[in-house]
């Protein structure tokens, strides 16, 4: 049947992508969590991957005997056969097999997905006129700020006050003067990279005024000639310290405790001793004993092996005097060098192994000086600052490493740091882990950061990132609906040569002011439901069904790229 303007009548009802709306805004800022119904990836639950790979039909069977970007191919396999057999089965189950994104991804940028027109876009423009502009977002939100909130964009261009990913300079305070920074460090632009942090964390608990350049990693994206010509290897983090480049992050850190001696002491005066440089071989060596476990199929003999190194962490930071860092009450650059790999540790081996370290408060664990350790970490805003989330490390590692391999123990853990499942259920029926309301510490999964403020501060963080970069954010959350770039990057989560699809940026933009609306008014009442109920039905009656289509893989596209810390802080992104 055609309706009265002669386009096909779509099979979507309206209520479907309603209902997507009202639990995405109710949620807070997942961008976007929809329905389970409305998913942005599928495999099939047998030994070969179905990737669907965009609104086509089209899809791709992988044997499973395909390389796969879960298992790294610089890791000696040791397993058994069987093993390995097992591995793959069960990342063939697994939503968040990279690999088979991957290569729908390749596909997707070879075949487009629909046709889409400017005309669809303009009657779905027309029939929303009505909702809030982003203007009166912005104006609302301004009534809400706090003086320290309304004066974030301005010191983050000043490089003073609290830190944050956003700045390109940091002078802390009033009277210091640009041209005097003596250091210029180059970072990864996603702030995923471990060594990075460690660097960053350095300069910010030192206070050591200096620029920043960010770069890309080459998982995610091509580096400028002009860093090339700086450092020919092409690798991060860098430093420029009074003209001499420092390649190498150990490196860079002993020389800002060289070059800044006025400046917050991170050596003990008599360098540490023989403390401190065991202290620095543990360091490697857990470093390589979890490497080994989560990226080969070496099972309970990785297990057992990263167990014995952990033990000897924890047994180090239970006997650290008077204090819950690594040599005592004070944090040290031995705490900069473990933070990062910790950090990653803990969120990885609970996603792909369901190995449990880091606990909510007031939960038994064999580990309780680490957690310590965490607490004490968390209250310094150097490392508020550089933290990461579960989601951000969990996606981010694969492609950093090789690859990393499942284990049977982490599907529910991974599918609650996905959003999917709240852990403990066994369908959506109980609702995804990113559906409102929220639970505390994702039911159990990541402890929360309470350091953060309350859950309207979070909100309001929200708000603010969506309103200020709005134009941009909507172009970027249509390459959902458009073409995937090419080359392809080994990160599933980045495409910087995508191409958004225009035609949907009218529907796009309507339903993200209503989620900032939303996230203002703490929750969904009359009238937002009323919003919302007349731009889901204009998305699908005027729209039809390709650009209904399209503007739901544009909000998952979006939700599923916050970064933590690059975007915003972890309750905010929640």
């Amino acid at each position: 049947m055609r309706n009265s303007s002669g386009r096909n009548k779509t099979k979507i009802p309206p209520h479907l992508l309603k209902s997507a709306l009202v639990s995405t805004t109710a949620a807070g800022l997942t961008l976007l969590l929809l329905s389970s119904t409305i998913a942005p990836r599928h495999y099939s639950t047998g030994g070969i991957a179905a990737v669907q790979a965009f609104p086509s039909s089209l899809s791709l069977r992988i044997p499973p005997s395909s390389p796969r970007a879960t298992t790294s191919a610089a890791t000696p396999t040791t397993a058994a056969t069987t093993a390995a057999s097992k591995t793959l089965q069960l990342a063939a189950k697994r939503q968040t097999n990279p690999f088979a994104t991957l290569v729908g991804d390749m596909a997707s940028s070879l075949f487009p997905s629909s046709k889409l027109d400017g005309a669809s876009n303009d009657r779905v423009i027309t029939k929303v006129a009505d909702v809030p502009s982003w203007e009166s977002v912005r104006l609302e939100l301004e009534q809400k700020l706090t003086t320290e909130e309304k004066a974030f964009r301005e010191n983050v261009e000043r490089g003073i006050g609290r830190a944050s990913p956003l700045n390109k300079v940091r002078l802390y305070e009033e009277g210091v003067k640009e041209e005097d920074v003596r250091v210029v460090f180059y970072r990864d632009s996603a702030s995923w990279c471990p060594y990075c942090q460690k660097v960053w964390l350095c300069l910010e608990e030192k206070r050591i005024p200096y620029r920043i350049e960010k770069i890309n990693m080459s998982c995610y994206g091509s580096k400028p000639n002009s860093f090339i010509r700086l450092n020919p290897s092409g690798t991060i983090p860098v430093a420029k310290i009074d003209g001499k480049i420092y390649n190498q992050s150990n490196e860079i850190i002993f020389a800002l405790e060289r070059e800044f001696p006025t400046h917050k002491a991170l050596i003990p005066n008599d360098g540490g001793g023989d403390t401190f440089q065991a202290l620095m071989r543990l360091e490697r060596n857990l470093f390589s004993a979890w490497l080994f476990w989560l990226t080969s199929n070496a099972g309970d003999r990785a297990k057992a092996g990263f167990k014995d190194v952990l033990q000897q962490v924890e047994a180090e930071l239970a006997s650290s005097p008077n204090g819950d860092f690594f040599l005592g009450a004070d944090v040290s650059v031995i705490d900069m060098l473990f933070a990062p790999f910790l950090e990653r540790l803990v969120a990885s081996l609970l996603f792909f192994k369901g190995f449990t370290i880091r606990v909510v408060p007031g939960t038994n664990t064999p580990y309780p000086a680490i957690n310590r350790w965490f607490d004490a970490m968390e209250g310094l805003e150097s490392y508020q600052l550089t933290k990461g989330d579960y989601y951000s490390h969990c996606w981010d590692l694969p492609p950093q490493l090789g690859g990393c391999t499942y284990e049977e123990g982490g599907e529910p853990f991974e599918k609650a740091i996905n959003g999917e499942l709240r852990l403990g259920s066994r369908s959506g029926n109980q609702g995804g882990s990113w559906e409102y309301p929220l639970e505390a510490h994702n039911g159990g999964v990541e402890p929360d950061w309470g350091w953060c403020g309350d859950a309207a501060a979070a909100r309001r963080e929200a708000v603010e990132r969506l309103t200020y970069n709005h134009h941009a954010l909507v172009k970027f959350a249509t390459r959902g609906a458009g073409r995937k770039g090419m080359p392809p990057y080994s990160a599933v989560l980045s495409d910087p040569n995508a191409v958004g699809e225009d035609a949907v940026q009218g529907g796009v933009d309507a339903c993200l002011r209503l989620v900032s609306l939303a996230l203002l008014n703490d929750g969904v009442g009359e009238e937002e439901e009323n919003s919302m109920e007349k731009v889901a039905q204009a998305v699908v009656d005027e729209g039809g069904v390709d650009y209904a289509d399209g503007v739901v893989k544009s909000l998952v596209y979006l939700r599923d790229r916050v970064g933590v810390p690059r975007d915003m802080r972890l309750p905010a992104a929640r």
